[in-house]
């Protein structure tokens, strides 16, 4: 007569539970994990890797993408996509620069307005018109660099900020030896932790990405759902550009470039499934983290140029994207 071990093995109820447990836990932990043996590697190989000064410019490079990705990370749980956040991420770092000459509430307040309603309208066209996300963001991504030029004059008038101003600390000043904007950084992930996970909101975010048509019968809000996570990922994406304004104290208009695919990148190694209904943003901020550890390893090496970390980050995501469809299988086989 076989063993309950054997049954378990086997396929009993207890078997498939922490099978199921397990393929959870690599999607969830398996970035962080990968992170830490990098550093590792990394501080066994560089001597200035772990110094004060190195993690200082790797935690402040982070910060800007990672607000993207925060916003990034609800539309991808909803399993949506948004192509326009690299463009008003310079949009908004450009208004913030303009707006600094009339006090830090403008410089704030103004970037925010602009990238959050082409965020609305993204999600409404979204929601309401039953228009693809990857059109509709790839036009909005279009349409925010066509105001950017026309705002700095095809991009031949640059806006600066004054470095004496209250603005210019939110990006250039510190706390406890902490750059400011990381401090916001890690205050804006812990309020989307707890939304995403602690609200009837985030419920609905889980539910529109797991099944949208189950979520509509089961009440959920879907349109309402949608409109809100565009245009906080829009909210997002500005204040990330007015954060990197107030950092290099000028608005700069080549920014932004690609970056909604490092967004993108990160958010999925950090283990968030492109089709939707799971995800987490603690996730991404490792994510963030660990392309950040990439590139700064390959500028670590000095042999190697700027393309090697696209490559590396590339083969990375593959390989998370894989594993993810490997994991997602095994568990619904559980």
């Amino acid at each position: 007569m076989p063993s309950d071990t054997a049954h378990r093995d086997a396929g009993g109820p207890d078997g498939p539970g922490r099978a199921e447990r397990l393929s959870a836990l690599a999607q969830q932990h398996g970035a962080l994990v990968t992170l830490l043996l990098a550093m590792v590697v990394a501080s066994l190989s560089f001597d200035t890797f772990l110094t004060g000064d190195n993690l200082e410019n790797m935690a402040l490079s982070s910060a800007f993408l990672a607000v993207v990705a925060l916003g990034m990370t609800f539309v991808i749980v909803t399993g949506g996509i948004d192509l326009s956040v690299g463009s008003l991420f310079a949009l908004g770092g450009v208004l913030a620069a303009w707006g600094s000459q009339y006090g830090t509430a403008v410089a704030l307040l103004l970037p925010l307005a602009g990238c959050g309603l082409i965020g609305l309208v993204n999600g409404l066209l979204i929601a309401r018109s039953g228009l693809a996300p990857f059109i509709v963001t790839l036009a909005a991504m279009l349409g925010a660099r066509g105001i950017l030029l026309a705002v700095t004059d095809e991009g031949s008038r640059t806006y600066l900020v004054d470095k004496d101003s209250f603005f210019a600390t939110l990006g250039q000043g510190s706390l406890l030896g902490i750059g400011v904007p990381v401090w916001i950084t890690v205050v804006l992930f812990v309020l989307g932790a707890v939304v995403l996970r602690r609200t009837r909101f985030g419920q609905y975010v889980y539910a529109v990405g797991g099944n949208e048509d189950a979520a509509a019968l089961m009440g959920a809000p879907v349109a309402r759902t949608k409109i809100a996570v565009y245009t906080m990922s829009g909210l997002c994406a500005g204040l990330a550009g007015a954060l990197n304004a107030a950092w290099l104290v000028s608005g700069v208009t080549i920014l932004g470039s690609g970056m909604e695919l490092e967004a993108i990148s990160a958010v999925v190694i950090g283990g968030t499934l492109l089709t939707g209904g799971f995800g987490f943003v603690s996730g991404s901020l490792v994510g963030v983290l660990l392309l950040k550890a990439i590139q700064n390893v390959i500028n670590q090496i000095g042999s190697l140029d700027s393309a090697y970390q696209q490559v590396v980050s590339g083969a990375f995501l593959a390989v998370v994207v894989v594993a993810q469809t490997w994991l997602g299988r095994r568990r619904r086989m559980l």
